[in-house]
């Protein structure tokens, strides 16, 4: 992807995999000024990922970065941060660009892996907050859960990282495995509570989480992989005390999709989440 003028260019990668059938898709716009908002929207529309990093300056180790669903403007995406940040290293080399998003200043180190490239973002300043007896309810209703399916050692909680996520953690696997959930109710629900993907977790041990993101608000039923709910997971497990940090988790998402995707999460004892994964480019068959 060696770019030979600063003409404006739209490329697909795929992140959270070393292979186009796996991960998240993402568009990744980069160009000297950003198009208008309409504009973006219609782009991310035509694109059809979950989301659309748009990218200004084309040249630089600073650029602003806005995200757009096929339905609304996000705040900060973190899958498409790691296919920016790969596409970036393809095409200008490795080091760290800083993005500067709606949501933050939020660093992105590109390193050479292999025959590619990995895309490490670190989150803005992550909290999280208790959800409320009656919207849990609302939510384990549509989903059709019950109060006795939750993990009692991670309580349901409202998680941030750069967007705000509803994290609920289940005691078995089959409750992601067989998760089907009533989209327009859901969707309902997270407008109201400003809420981007629901984390829908398990745990099969202290290090190894398996995700499952519904993502109706972007007019997306589910997300394979989504780096901003892995690092808002990240900082309320923290900021919770229900790991001790440091540490390093692993995310297993979107192999029920038949989109295996593995995000790497490293929690500091402070500050930002670092969360890391691979991207790749989105076979022409695929796009």
């Amino acid at each position: 992807m060696n770019a030979t003028t600063d003409a404006p260019m739209l490329l697909r990668l795929t992140a959270f995999t070393t292979s186009p059938d796996g991960g998240n898709p993402a568009g990744v716009w980069i160009g000297d000024a950003l198009p208008k908002a309409d504009q973006m929207q219609r782009i991310a529309a035509e694109v059809g990922y979950s989301e659309t990093a748009f990218i200004t300056p084309a040249r630089g180790s600073h650029r602003t970065v806005r995200y757009y669903s096929p339905e609304a403007e996000v705040s900060f995406c973190g899958h498409a941060t790691v296919a920016a940040g790969v596409a970036l290293g393809q095409r200008d080399g490795a080091g760290t660009y800083v993005f500067e998003t709606a949501a933050g200043t939020v660093p992105v180190d590109v390193r050479p892996d292999g025959d590619g490239y990995t895309g490490t973002l670190t989150s803005v300043e992550p909290r999280h907050e208790p959800v409320s007896e009656d919207a849990l309810s609302g939510y384990l209703a549509s989903l059709g859960w019950d109060a006795s399916d939750l993990d009692g050692a991670i309580p349901p909680a409202r998680a941030f990282a750069g967007a705000w996520h509803l994290v609920l953690a289940v005691d078995r696997k089959d409750l992601l495995d067989n998760l089907t959930y009533d989209f327009d109710s859901v969707k309902q629900k997270m407008l109201s509570d400003g809420l981007t993907t629901l984390q829908l977790i398990w745990r099969e041990s202290d290090d190894v989480f398996h995700s499952r993101n519904p993502f109706p608000v972007g007019g997306v039923v589910e997300d394979p992989a989504t780096g901003a709910a892995a690092a808002a997971l990240g900082g309320y497990l923290r900021d919770a005390r229900l790991v001790t940090s440091p540490t390093r988790l692993t995310i297993h998402q979107g192999t029920q999709m038949g989109r295996p995707s593995l995000l790497q999460v490293d929690i500091p004892s402070h500050g930002g989440i670092r969360v890391t994964g691979h991207a790749v480019p989105v076979t022409e068959e695929q796009s």
